[in-house]
């Protein structure tokens, strides 16, 4: 017998970097328990007009209250042994995204809840909410200990109740990059790239500004930046940011040295980009930030990934598998990419630590370690039960 799950998130086809974790996730945790597929609850935007695979039962109106009791009432009908919650702030209705509670109150199975984003301040607005939502976990799943310690130091929660569980990334092989250079016609060139939902929040245009000096000393340099506008930001602000970064490829003369792919890449789309890039590249703007699925997917490949200083980008480009700058520093980036350049011993180096960390972070291994929670909770639940009836 397998374990039923039912998923609280966003989910695919919608455009969500939570969405893809939790499709990557359950695909990864269905292949090692076959017999209960994973079945997931959505959360929906009006606005969206998407058609949803079988795997969706239920939808949650994300701006509509009620319906977070009516997802509550059908997960508890359901057969389901455990309800795993993937809790980003942004995915639910409410100031601070506090209707979720109105689901989580009324669940009467085992819930696991994996947070995504930890607000700073505990005691102020979405501080306060996830406070109230980790309540009612019986596991709450963080993908780093620096998460773990903030939890317990700053939100005074269990440690006992907490697992690290790092974000997952496909199996890649790690390969020579000519020939996937060759067949996308970009031979001889030194690719530097990042994959993201564009927002400027991302910091790009100081990887824009560092091109300059990069080119200075290889002229053979071209930035791929893959992917489309963040769906937020393009309903909010339109194509401002991407305008802005194409502004500064005219300023400063790019135009043969940076690539636009404005698209929204399939996983193996994304894969066969990565293969090709020798320098992974994310100067995102915000400390705080304590995942990131494109930077994970880019360790797991074996490459060369410089990073800006955010929570999570110091943990996995910890030891010699990446190098950190500053912030807002287009400098220190162009001076990195040169160094990384100039010396390819350092460059395999840094791929192999990359490569080896990425081996535990595999989605086999990570459903793995999630079903080894869910057996966990499970087990305590059935041994409490015992306990009752005794």
């Amino acid at each position: 017998m397998g374990i039923g799950s039912i998923y609280v998130s966003s989910y695919v086809p919608r455009k969500c970097g939570i969405a893809t974790y939790t499709s990557d996730l359950t695909r990864a945790i269905d292949l090692i328990n076959p017999y209960c597929g994973s079945n997931i609850v959505a959360l929906v935007r009006p606005e969206d007009k998407i058609d949803y695979p079988p795997e969706v039962k239920f939808k949650i109106s994300q701006y509509n209250i009620d319906s977070y009791i009516k997802a509550a009432d059908y997960i508890n009908k359901s057969r389901t042994d455990i309800v795993v919650l993937e809790h980003e702030f942004g995915l639910y209705g409410g100031e601070f995204g506090e209707y979720i509670i109105k689901l989580i109150e009324r669940i009467k199975k085992p819930l696991i809840i994996t947070a995504h984003t930890i607000p700073v301040d505990p005691n102020a607005g979405y501080g306060l909410v996830l406070k109230d939502v980790l309540k009612f976990a019986d596991k709450v799943i963080v993908m780093m200990p620096e998460i773990l310690q903030k939890l317990v130091k700053k939100y005074n929660y269990p440690e006992e109740k907490i697992e690290i569980i790092p974000h997952g990334v496909p199996d890649i092989p790690m390969e020579i990059n000519s020939g996937y250079k060759k067949k996308k016609g970009l031979e001889g060139r030194i690719i530097l790239g990042n994959i993201n939902l564009l927002s400027a929040v991302k910091g790009l245009e100081y990887t824009i500004e560092a091109l300059k000096e990069i080119k200075e000393h290889f002229d053979n340099v071209l930035y791929l930046m893959i992917g489309q506008t963040h769906p937020v930001v393009l309903q909010t602000e339109g194509e401002k940011y991407r305008e802005s970064l194409k502004a500064k490829v005219r300023e400063y003369n790019l135009q043969k040295n940076i690539r636009f792919i404005n698209k929204y890449m399939s996983l193996n789309e994304l894969i066969s980009w990565l293969k090709v890039i020798d320098i992974y590249i994310t100067p995102y703007l915000d400390p705080q930030q304590t995942a990131s699925g494109a930077l994970a997917y880019a360790i797991g490949a074996g490459k060369v990934c410089i990073s800006t200083p955010y929570l999570y980008a110091r943990d996995v480009l910890a030891e010699g598998r990446g190098i950190i700058v500053p912030f807002r520093n287009s400098k220190a980036i162009a001076d990195a990419v040169i160094d990384i350049c100039e010396n390819p011993q350092k460059k395999s180096k840094m791929e192999m630590k990359a490569y080896k960390f990425g081996r535990l972070m595999t989605w086999y291994n990570v459903a793995l370690q999630h079903l080894r929670v869910f057996n966990e909770v499970l087990d305590k639940q059935e041994n409490m039960r015992f306990f009752k009836a005794v």
